[in-house]
């Protein structure tokens, strides 16, 4: 017996209140973009400076034992991560700790350095001291980390423009893009609205669900197109519906899927990807929604060409007939 979560022919109508969606989306984007405005983002130590502390010790590392043995020094904002590696001997245990930067400094100041020392080795007498490395990271180098994560967003979400418009026409371009800002947008929107820690690892994330909206975003589009060949008299938003509905069940089962990983990570991965794990589970269901109620909505309210047996002359280019490959 095979297993369906989505019955084998619906027939939802998707577009009967496509306004509606489209106001709503609008409005989520207006909200998201609000509360940055007024809250900003809770900035992790990749994008406010700070110290990164490399350990060693001959003892496990109790990454509790660690957190509750800095919160005495009052330093802010502190990571823990575990580091593992195959080359490490069997009595070499790994933590790097990273510390937000100090009031009145770019960096954690030497005596610091040995106050933390003395509480970690209290709590874990195998420590080694000095440590194997200090690192520090300035305002201005986590104001360019800030400046090139937002370049590596726009550039990624203008590849996916260029790319849309050479593979289908301009419209679909435009309705692919609208979804894509609305994930990035809705995706920082809950990070300012909870002040969750946005560090790198969220910037990652949100490249992430571009590429995960965009898949869904274009299996739905290439049964646009071989449908508008195959219902050329119907009205377009017929077409979009018969077009969503057959791809409904892929669409579905795909996001459980990939949603029951990311869940199982949530709760069993630790804190270090959590928020990387929360912008993905977030970004999928975004994205999932934005590839139907958004960019496919911009599509009927945009119009598109018709026949596409035949050349158009205001199509966007040469390669807008190729046929995707099987």
């Amino acid at each position: 017996m095979r297993l369906r979560l989505v019955k084998q022919n619906t027939n939802f109508d998707f577009f009967k209140r496509w306004k509606l969606w489209l106001g709503i989306s609008g409005l989520m984007m207006v909200v998201a973009f609000v509360s940055f405005l007024l809250q900003g983002l809770n900035y992790g130590i990749d994008f406010r400076g700070g110290t990164t502390i490399r350990t060693e010790s001959t003892q496990p590392v109790d990454i509790g034992v660690y957190r509750e043995a800095l919160a005495a020094l009052e330093l802010g904002d502190i990571s823990i991560t575990e580091v593992f590696d195959p080359q490490f001997e069997a009595d070499q245990n790994v933590a790097m700790i990273r510390i937000e930067a100090q009031e009145g400094g770019e960096a954690v100041e030497g005596q610091l350095i040995s106050d933390i020392g003395a509480a970690l080795q209290a709590a874990d007498p195998g420590l080694k001291l000095p440590f194997a490395s200090v690192e520090s990271v300035g305002p201005k180098v986590s104001g360019e980390l800030i400046q090139t994560a937002v370049i590596a967003v726009v550039l990624a979400i203008g590849a996916v423009l260029i790319y849309i418009w050479l593979r289908f026409e301009w419209q679909f371009a435009a309705g692919a893009v609208l979804a894509l800002v609305h994930d990035v947008i809705l995706t920082i929107g809950v990070f300012s609205e909870l002040q969750i820690r946005f560090d790198l690892a969220i910037i990652a994330a949100l490249l992430t669900i571009v590429g995960y909206s965009l898949n869904d975003t274009v299996v739905v589009f290439d049964r646009v197109r071989e449908n508008l060949r195959k219902y050329k008299k119907r009205p377009l938003n017929e077409v979009l519906n018969i077009s969503i509905n057959e791809t409904l069940s892929r669409t579905f089962m795909t996001s459980v899927t990939t949603l029951l990983a990311l869940i199982a990570l949530f709760v069993l991965g630790g804190d270090v990807i959590r928020g990387f794990v929360f912008a993905m589970i977030w970004g999928v269901i975004v994205g999932t929604y934005s590839s139907i109620f958004v960019a496919s909505a911009a599509l009927l309210y945009l119009g598109v060409k018709r026949d596409w047996s035949k050349p158009d002359a205001n199509s966007g280019n040469q390669y807008a007939n190729i046929d995707p490959k099987p």
